[in-house]
């Protein structure tokens, strides 16, 4: 077994040490999400938690972990009785991004089932992680079938496995444990909410720090062994402080007082349902605990409200996770019990080592990362990068800064033609795993959606030669049919952004950005990948490469300042080429071109329209569905978006009928032109 890096060895990262402790005292506070940039350790600092939990008695040869104690009467490898039981270390089980769903739940043999009657199953993922801990590394990056699955898991503790109405279920109680980089985007609401606690973590920017953090890094990768035993005491020491505070747990008090508070402070900051007090309640009870008290504080509640709310403040996609500290305070001041004692920090407590409570009991390492994952990514990396400078385009004059977006809106559908096979999502066509049967094929390989009927109606012709003599079906290998479904799927949206002069007038460029942060909202509810091109001056800019980070989308929208020429078509071979790359990288994902323009264009030649036109033709010959958001205002319209869209085999339309409450244009699907008839002249 490889050797994993010491907990205690971790630089600084007070507020993640913390929350990974409180889960380990109490797993009822329900998980942690961190949430930082990449090469922050913060895999590092999951895994190492493992080494330091207690070990768990399970029933001798159980394959679902069930407690000797009180085993499950429902396990699949029961019943349990007075037999052997033993010990064994407790579990971290990593859940890969690209897991199968019969990984993830276990998989059921149907053929099995339906000839011989047998419920031949084989645990997955969920079934090792019971009682134990489940560790998703980019989390945001997980498929919605396997995040369904997970939300069905962590609200009912238990798993189910159902193949044409063959089931089984087991128990499946663990500690949810999520790292993400906010840059690929966010968590669905849902299961954002299912974790307990959030941690936002980033690289420490003291030289000091650093150091220490190489230096450890360095050491540890030298002799692992070595570097391990260098810490086995303080491992220790705080292995026996985490049993110590399970032991307390249940004598700790939550005052009438405490809990006031605790219903006040989720009460202004208006956070959703009530699962935030009662995660909160478990959190500050945890709490007290590892500070070795019987009583909550509201010190006690303070910690948790900035370990548990941050994530549920959120009310759209584009919002950054935070709390108001001073309203915090305000809050919990307000309702303070007169009666509450004034109790100094205590040495050993959640107040030692820095803000956030410094893991308690570690010694204080700074601030520093923990070393781990990678190191700290050059400041050019994809992502994360600053916004590009503005650029008045050569030299052009009449460059404007950024102005405000106006209030998104929801949009209409737009979706790409045809029957795709990309990456489930919400938004076009596509052969998937979930979704409405539309037919039956013969498997090519495991089988894991069963037709039922296509699967009799091909057995019932052999019955006679087969030999069947009672009420059973003989079902053969050769039966079997995999049913063929059809949902939806997320697709790659390339907006390419006209910021010229021409559409610099304030009121219609913040109009053009409402227009844009409506789209990008409906990317990320639809699950899409998102890129910007824009182009104005004398050239075209990825301001953006394509990402599933809409967030990003947002930001670089909101500093997109306006002025210069109008290089049409340097921003439509700008996004001929991303998208030729791109369909290198992820062939099965189909592109949906959003241009957003009035359809003037200047400079770049002696005709600016024709190269356009010439541009625009390219992507239709790859097939590529575009539409084209027309932003020309005025009661004289030249129509130029208009061929614009007939150029690009697309669909324009304008600003007012991309709302989904308009009169006009009702659902667009972005094919109205693919039948050519932009060449019927």
């Amino acid at each position: 077994m490889s050797t994993r890096f010491p907990f205690t060895a971790v630089v600084g990262m007070d507020d993640l040490r913390l929350a990974l402790l409180l889960n380990a005292v109490s797993p009822a506070v329900g998980g942690v999400l961190v949430r930082g940039e990449k090469g922050t350790a913060k895999s590092t600092a999951v895994r190492a938690l493992a080494e330091l939990l207690p070990e768990v008695a399970v029933v001798a040869g159980c394959r679902f972990s069930c407690d000797p104690a009180s085993p499950d009467p429902g396990c699949p490898d029961g019943p349990h009785g007075e037999g052997a039981r033993e010990a064994r270390p407790a579990r971290m089980v990593e859940l890969p991004v690209g897991a199968s769903e019969d990984r993830l739940v276990g998989a059921l043999d149907i053929e099995r089932a339906l000839a011989e009657g047998v419920k031949a199953f084989e645990p997955g993922l969920l079934a090792a992680a019971h009682r134990g801990i489940l560790y998703v590394d980019e989390v945001n990056l997980l498929h919605d079938h396997l995040i369904d699955l997970l939300l069905d898991a962590a609200a009912m503790g238990s798993s189910y496995v159902e193949r044409e109405g063959v089931s089984v279920r087991h128990a499946a109680r663990f500690l949810l444990v999520g790292t993400m980089n906010p840059e690929e985007g966010e968590l669905r609401p849902q299961l954002l909410d299912r974790f307990g606690l959030t941690v936002e973590v980033a690289a420490s920017r003291e030289p000091e720090q650093r150091v220490e953090v190489v230096r450890r890094r360095l050491a540890f990768e030298d002799d692992p062994a070595a570097f391990a035993a260098r810490w086995a005491e303080e491992e220790t020491a705080l292995r026996g402080r985490i049993v110590a505070a399970r032991t307390l747990l249940p004598e700790v008090t939550l005052g009438d007082a405490v809990l006031l508070q605790i219903a006040a402070t989720c009460a202004a900051f208006e956070v959703d349902g009530m699962r935030a007090d009662i995660v909160m309640a478990r959190t500050a009870t945890a709490l007290a605990a590892w500070a070795g008290r019987t009583e909550v504080t509201s010190d006690d509640v303070r910690q948790a409200a900035l370990l548990a709310l941050p994530h549920r403040r959120r009310r759209n996609p584009f919002d950054a996770p935070g709390l108001d500290q001073d309203k915090l305070d305000e809050t919990l001041e307000r309702f303070r019990g007169d009666d509450e004692p004034d109790d100094d920090p205590d040495p050993q407590g959640p107040g030692d080592g820095g803000p956030g409570g410094g893991g308690g009991g570690v010694p204080p390492q700074g601030d520093g990362p923990a070393p781990g994952d990678a190191s700290d990514a050059p400041a050019d990396a994809p992502g994360n990068s600053p916004a590009p400078a503005p650029q008045n385009g050569g030299g052009d004059a009449g460059e404007r800064t950024a102005v405000k977006a106006a209030e998104p809106f929801r949009t209409k559908m737009l979706s790409v033609p045809g029957l795709g096979e990309g990456a489930a999502g919400r938004r076009s066509r596509a052969r998937t795993e979930h979704g409405r049967t539309t037919g039956a094929v013969r498997p090519r390989g495991a089988l894991t959606k069963l037709h039922l009927a296509a699967t009799v109606q091909a057995a019932a012709p052999h019955q006679r030669a087969r030999g069947r003599s009672g009420p059973g079906l003989v079902v053969r290998r050769d039966d079997l049919r995999q049913a063929t479904r059809e949902g939806r799927e997320g697709n790659l949206v390339l907006f390419v952004v006209d910021a010229s002069g021409s559409m610099a007038a304030r009121q219609r460029m913040s109009a053009v950005k409402g227009a844009v942060l409506s789209l990008l909202l409906d990317a990320y509810q639809r699950r899409d990948k998102v890129g910007l091109i824009t182009f104005r001056g004398r050239a075209a800019e990825v301001a953006l490469p394509p990402t599933s980070s809409v967030d990003a989308a947002a930001a670089r929208l909101e500093q997109l300042p306006t002025g210069g020429r109008t290089p049409l078509s340097a921003g439509l071979l700008k996004a001929h080429d991303v998208l030729r790359v791109e369909r290198l990288r992820d062939p099965s994902r189909r592109p949906l071109l959003v241009v957003v323009t009035d359809g003037r264009a200047t400079g770049g030649g002696a005709d600016p329209v024709a190269l356009a036109a010439r541009a625009a033709r390219l992507h239709a010959a790859d097939g590529t569905a575009a539409v084209v958001v027309d932003c020309e205002t005025g009661p004289v319209r030249l129509g130029l978006a208009g061929n614009l869209a007939r150029e690009l085999d697309g669909t324009a339309v304008t600003l007012d009928e991309l709302r989904a409450d308009s009169i006009a244009g009702l659902v667009r699907d972005v094919q109205g032109n693919h039948s050519g008839a932009r060449r019927a002249a």
